[in-house]
């Protein structure tokens, strides 16, 4: 209303000004100094009031203000313009709708009342106060534009009035849908932002939407970044699925970024062929799958190793006290040659039986609290004079001094098969790093080779006894070296990328 009212004074302004300028030279007459008064004060008036609102200052008195002062204003130039033969009636009907606005019906009605006072008195005073005889019966085109002006009047109260009611009322349902429609928007923007779940939108382009927090964490994106993406650049083999498709799983990023998602793809409704993906990151559970799966195998594996080397022990020993007593006897080199053969080969195989014995049945752990960055730095420094770490870059990082309780003997020989598999998949001008640091309440110990040589096949067995991807390996060292770790309530993991290297991680809870 206070826009309409500036625009509406300053082009009446400007009319009367125009018409000032335009008009010959003379004495301006007494009524436009008049109209042009009533013009400003309208002006003042209602820029009073719009400075009111922006301040937050102005109230119901402010409105009663501007709408007395419309009355007072189309009175003004009602009767400066001819009175009841004046052009400018509308404006009583213009204050009518305005107090309809900013008053309700009520002051509409009351706005009506008091405009047609004014214009009756417009329209009878001279008669009543002029010099000549007052005629009691005023003329038939008097009374017609008195009666019509005040039905009018009235009509447009009334009308008005109804308009202003169903507004208001259609405003404020309208604002209360707005704000359950801001709260709901709320709630599920925080339904969606606490999922543990991902979730991703797309439309019929396979453009992604929406990501939510969860989804960015699991497929370590930003969001600003992933929305507009591809879907299948996001999440490579989804749109092989298709729509409507139950649970199923889906690898996506490579090395140490790999993640395997359990995942449900749905139409979306609102757009046709939009989509709605729900995925979970399975991950770590079927890392604990393929453990508990490796520890199964591992008990099964050592029961029969033990049962073997138990068997075997007994026989060995009578085979090579046997073979002493014939060295003590034979006289010729040949005689002598093959006893020393069959004493080699079961002193040979005396190991492999106490080492069939070592992964099967552990000795437990005789802990004690070990400095764990002094146990690496000593290890290393011991397998530097390796003959396997000849022209290989090695690097120790221990920057935290961790205490853990371990048996150091145990640990040492992990760190030895970890440490020395490492200098032979890395070779002659390969690199191996050796680092320890906390995370959260455990100790990480990673060993990563450059050689990357251990392939998605040869991950599935790379824990089990008799394994070896080398000559002359027993394959017990990285069996052992499991059953340790896991004695002492550990993991031990592997990835492993020939463009990322290979890296052993032995976690050890403090």
């Amino acid at each position: 209303m206070v826009l309409f009212r500036t625009v509406a004074a300053s082009l009446s302004l400007v009319i009367t000004v125009a018409r000032l300028l335009l008009q010959p030279v003379q004495e301006p007459s007494r009524t436009d100094t008049l109209s042009l008064a009533v013009i400003i004060a309208a002006y003042v008036s209602t820029v009073v009031v719009g400075l009111r609102l922006r301040w937050g200052r102005a109230g119901p008195l402010d409105a009663w203000v501007q709408v007395v002062g419309d009355i007072v204003i189309a009175t003004g130039l009602v009767y400066l313009s001819g009175g009841a033969d004046s052009p400018l009636t509308f404006l009583y009907s213009l204050a009518v709708i305005g107090a309809a606005v900013v008053l309700d019906w009520r002051g509409a009605l009351w706005v009506a009342l008091v405009s047609g006072l004014c214009f009756s008195a417009l329209v009878m005073g001279p008669r009543l106060v002029g010099d000549a005889p007052v005629d009691p019966l005023l003329s038939s085109r008097s009374l017609f534009v008195l009666g019509s002006n005040l039905l009018a009047l009235a009509l447009i109260a009334v009308l008005a009035g109804y308009l202003s009611r169903q507004l208001s009322a259609t405003g404020g349902a309208l604002s209360a849908r707005e704000a359950d429609l801001r709260r709901l928007g709320r709630l599920q923007q925080q339904i969606v932002s606490s999922m543990s779940s991902g979730l991703v939108t797309c439309d019929a382009q396979r453009r992604v939407t929406y990501v939510n927090p969860a989804g960015c964490a699991i497929l370590q994106v930003e969001e600003a970044a992933s929305v507009g993406m591809d879907l299948e650049a996001l999440m490579p083999g989804v749109s092989g699925l298709g729509p409507r498709t139950p649970r199923s799983e889906l690898s996506v990023g490579t090395g140490s970024s790999r993640r395997i998602l359990g995942l449900s793809v749905t139409p979306l409704e609102g757009e046709q062929g939009a989509l709605l993906v729900v995925f979970q990151d399975l991950t770590r559970l079927r890392r604990m799958e393929e453990d508990l799966k490796r520890s199964d195998r591992l008990a099964s594996l050592g029961a029969l190793s033990a049962q073997l080397a138990h068997e075997l022990r007994n026989p060995l020993a009578a085979m090579r006290g046997s073979a002493q007593m014939l060295a003590q006897d034979v006289r010729d080199e040949m005689g002598q040659k093959l006893t020393n053969i069959l004493l080699r080969e079961s002193d040979r195989l005396a190991r492999l039986v106490e080492d069939f014995l070592r992964f099967a049945r552990p000795p437990e752990p005789v802990r004690r609290p070990v400095a764990l960055e002094s146990l690496l730095v000593e290890t290393v420094d011991m397998l530097r004079a390796d003959p396997l770490a000849r022209d290989v870059r090695m690097e120790v990082m221990a920057p935290e001094s961790l205490t853990a309780a371990v048996d150091p003997d145990q640990l040492r020989q992990v760190l030895i098969n970890l440490v020395r598999n490492g200098f032979q998949a890395a070779g002659p001008r390969g690199e191996v790093k050796v680092a320890l640091a906390r995370a959260e309440h455990e100790a990480r110990i990673r060993v990563w080779d450059s050689g990357g040589s251990i392939t998605e096949e040869m991950m599935g067995h790379l824990f089990e006894p008799f394994f070896t991807t080398r000559d002359g390996g027993t394959g017990l060292g990285l069996s052992t070296a499991h059953s340790i770790i896991r004695a002492h309530g550990g993991a031990i993991r592997v990835r492993s990328n020939r463009d990322e290297g290979t890296e052993f991680v032995v976690e050890l809870p403090l």
